[in-house]
């Protein structure tokens, strides 16, 4: 990587993907960020929907090198077995999977040689009654991040999956995931965005560079229960 390294980053306008932006920025990253809002954040901003991913190779047209992705884009909407929203699951499938994928695919080429991919799961991925769509998507990229690995190996490209558990972010309060409200992790708070952010971070820089293809759950406890 060289001194300003660059990352392209989905999801910075708010909740972790705007932490990992912040925190990127303070490494001396230069970060590109697509999303539908503009982040606040001193980086290059491409207007793009993530649930509509067909759009992205075009949005991504200028980007030349790029030493880092961070697919961070998400969205939760909930709903029991019996009431499910086929709209609401073809949603989340797209901005989670299909657009970690049209991604990753228009930057293979311009990604560096030893460079990285970070996609955001949720620990939520092992199965919770009530989010059945959203674990499927979240589940999904721990399989296609060690595919991808694989792939990349000989070019020293990482591929990892960080998941976060209750995350104290504007989707914990979003009405479309009101049905399934968070729990207080064992440790007695929420997870900080900061907290995912800086184990992105970790991926991303030189101590992380023979990690690959692992899913790393943040998660305050809840996995102990």
């Amino acid at each position: 990587m060289g001194d300003r390294p660059h990352a392209v980053l989905t999801g910075a306008s708010s909740g972790i993907g705007a932490a990992i932006g912040a925190r990127l920025l303070r490494d001396g990253w230069r970060v590109t960020a697509l999303c539908r809002s503009e982040p606040p954040l001193a980086v290059r901003w491409i207007p793009a929907d993530l649930a509509e991913p067909d759009g992205l190779p075009s949005a991504l047209a200028d980007v030349s090198e790029v030493d880092a992705v961070v697919h961070a884009a998400g969205l939760q909407r909930s709903a029991p077995l019996g009431q499910l929203s086929a709209t609401d699951g073809l949603r989340m499938w797209q901005v989670h999977v299909q657009a970690a994928s049209v991604l990753v695919d228009a930057l293979v080429d311009r990604l560096a040689d030893g460079g990285r991919v970070v996609l955001i799961g949720s620990r939520t991925m092992v199965g919770v009654p009530g989010k059945s769509q959203y674990a499927a998507t979240k589940a999904a990229l721990p399989a296609m991040a060690r595919a991808w690995a694989a792939e990349l190996v000989d070019r020293g490209i990482t591929v990892n999956v960080v998941a976060p558990g209750p995350t104290d972010t504007p989707m914990l309060r979003d009405p479309g995931r009101s049905r399934t409200p968070p729990a207080v992790p064992p440790l007695g708070r929420l997870v900080a965005p900061e907290e995912v952010a800086g184990l992105t971070a970790f991926l991303l820089g030189d101590e992380g560079r023979s990690i690959t293809g692992q899913t790393f759950v943040v998660c305050g406890g809840a996995s102990l229960r």
